[in-house]
């Protein structure tokens, strides 16, 4: 609850019992690490259906609790968070007959132009997101505009082919989903790190970024954190911020 004389005393009395090992600490020699923020508005067409989806499943919910409790209705609000941070990905990712209609796609829009610029100054670039239905979107465009990739989630049975041609420099693009690239490989190839939508637990998404931020790394690594502006996407990087803040101070 953002009292500071209880966390300092909490964290007094974890103080014999607990070690933490801080990379910054550990790894001197490492570059350093910007992160950024690019947030984006949605219009037209994009924004009425993150209103509509927003309202409707408030309605939903606000029934949903009233009829059965908080605890029991958590299945409902969960999917409500889902389809609002699917409406700021890609109107295309809501399997709803309105959603079909949109053609805007704020933040693809803003990776695209993004990507174009990037490699064009010679940037090694790792994507993440939660949704792999939302990296073979991002497929699409980068083939139209004819920008080289390789691709790593769940589904992909030979993990050594994409990381090995990303890291000898065949591929200036590599596009990663979160569950499947978050720990385990080392991607110091890259000096760029975007996350297009954020995660509520602050440690997966900085586990990600330390596939590039890690010992190997020579260049200074650019995070780059894609936020729709006023969404659930702002609340959910306040909440990885407070989360962040309790384990920094216990």
């Amino acid at each position: 609850n953002g009292d500071r004389l209880r966390g300092e005393l909490l964290a007094k009395r974890l103080k014999p019992f607990m070690l933490r090992r801080r990379k910054e600490a550990e790894a001197k020699e490492l570059p350093p690490k910007t992160i950024i923020v690019r947030t984006v508005e949605l219009e037209g067409g994009q924004r009425d259906l993150y209103e509509t989806v927003r309202s409707a499943m408030d309605a939903k919910i606000r029934m949903e609790i009233a009829g059965k409790g908080f605890k029991r209705s958590q299945i409902v609000i969960l999917d409500a968070l889902l389809k609002l941070r699917q409406v700021c990905c890609d109107p295309r990712l809501v399997k709803a007959e309105s959603a079909k209609t949109v053609r805007e796609r704020a933040k693809l829009s803003l990776l695209m132009e993004m990507l174009v610029e990037l490699v064009d100054e010679g940037r090694r670039i790792l994507v993440f997101s939660q949704f792999t239905s939302m990296l073979a979107l991002i497929v699409q465009e980068l083939e139209r505009a004819g920008l080289p990739y390789v691709i790593l989630t769940g589904d992909t049975t030979d993990r050594e082919t994409p990381i090995r041609r990303f890291q000898d420099g065949e591929v200036p693009i590599f596009l990663i989903s979160l569950k499947a690239g978050g720990v385990g490989i080392n991607l110091t190839a890259a000096d760029t790190v975007i996350h297009y939508d954020p995660w509520w637990n602050p440690a997966v998404e900085n586990q990600a970024t330390d596939r590039a931020h890690r010992i190997g790394q020579e260049k200074p690594v650019f995070v780059y954190k894609l936020i729709v502006a006023g969404s659930i996407e702002e609340r959910i990087v306040a909440l990885q911020e407070k989360k962040a803040d309790l384990a920094a101070g216990i």
